[in-house]
């Protein structure tokens, strides 16, 4: 099968995300201007350089009480801070309680049950037992093209590991399960790993 995006793919439902898969999920912790805090999913996520350390998430909605967006975005445009909690396994039925489009005075850790803690470098809040959490700054937001596509980047200014996932002085996946976004409404868990060695490696 073979199909252009702009003609239609002719299934039952879109195979785009189920192509780009898995894709880890950044769990977005912002605070807005008047105070109200919020937490959301994203799963258009990833780390994009090294040095400085640098991360982007991207939203692809909007709602009617945000305008050209989402609440995160929304935030992030007015604080210029952002924090990228990772999701692990455990905590699968939480994250999918935030991605609903709760209206914006919803603060989603409540709604949830989920612990919130401050963060060090940011005046925002963070998922307290999350595995780990990046602590970002705001660098650019790009719209991409279609309607309500932003690209959001932030440089990591803090991060946070939960002790128990370092092992050996590796932080250590397998001992919180990253979840992970399939298509659809499908999700996956990384439970075993394995090294490759690269050619050029001494």
């Amino acid at each position: 099968m073979f199909y252009e995006p702009k003609n239609g793919h002719g299934l039952p439902h879109n195979p785009f995300n189920a192509v780009v898969s898995p894709r880890p999920i950044g769990w977005i912790s912002t605070r807005g201007k008047d105070g109200q805090d919020n937490l959301a999913p994203y799963s258009f996520f990833n780390a994009v350089a090294y040095v400085p350390p640098q991360v982007m998430f991207a939203s692809t909605s909007a709602k009617e009480d945000r305008g050209d967006t989402k609440d995160s975005v929304a935030n992030i445009r007015d604080t210029g801070v952002f924090a990228v909690n990772i999701v692990e396994y455990a905590a699968r039925d939480l994250m999918n309680q935030t991605s609903g489009s709760w209206e914006k005075d919803t603060d989603e850790f409540a709604l949830a049950g989920v612990e919130k803690a401050a963060c060090e470098t940011i005046p925002c809040p963070r998922v307290a037992n999350a595995p780990a959490t990046l602590e970002c700054t705001l660098t650019q937001i790009v719209q991409l093209p279609g309607e309500a596509n932003f690209a959001v980047f932030g440089e990591v200014t803090g991060v946070h590991l939960r002790d128990n996932c370092i092992v050996d002085g590796k932080f250590d996946v397998t001992q919180f399960n990253p979840l992970t976004r399939l298509g659809y409404r499908d999700y996956s868990v990384i439970r075993e790993v394995f090294s490759l060695q690269r050619p050029d490696d001494s």
